[in-house]
């Protein structure tokens, strides 16, 4: 058995099963950290992200609108990795609001 620590993002569809996940992160000794953000050390099997898919489909029922995103440092190169277990990537609350500079080249008429 491999052990690992990892950071867990969640963000369910209005009347997902949160509870459930909860029951789930408690199981696991994990730490809030904030609002949809937890922190625990995994014990596992194979391959991470495999073995967090299945262990949560089978505690929690997710829908096509759930997603769950871990983060975890990985053991051959020391980096920082993320990915989704559960749904994908949407636009950001925060796209659109940095002020475009707009600059301009002179042209020879």
């Amino acid at each position: 058995m491999a052990k690992k620590s990892v950071f867990l993002s969640y963000d369910f569809e209005f009347g997902g099963d949160v509870e459930s996940l909860y029951e789930w992160l408690d199981e696991k000794g994990a730490r809030e950290c904030v609002n949809g953000l937890a922190f625990f050390p995994y014990e596992f099997s194979g391959n991470l992200l495999d073995s967090l898919r299945k262990d949560i489909s089978k505690a929690v029922k997710l829908s096509k609108k759930d997603r769950l995103y871990v983060v975890f440092k990985e053991s051959s190169s020391g980096k920082m990795k993320g990915d989704f277990l559960f749904g994908a990537r949407k636009k950001a609350p925060w796209a659109g609001y940095a002020v475009e500079s707009k600059e301009y080249e002179d042209v020879d008429a």
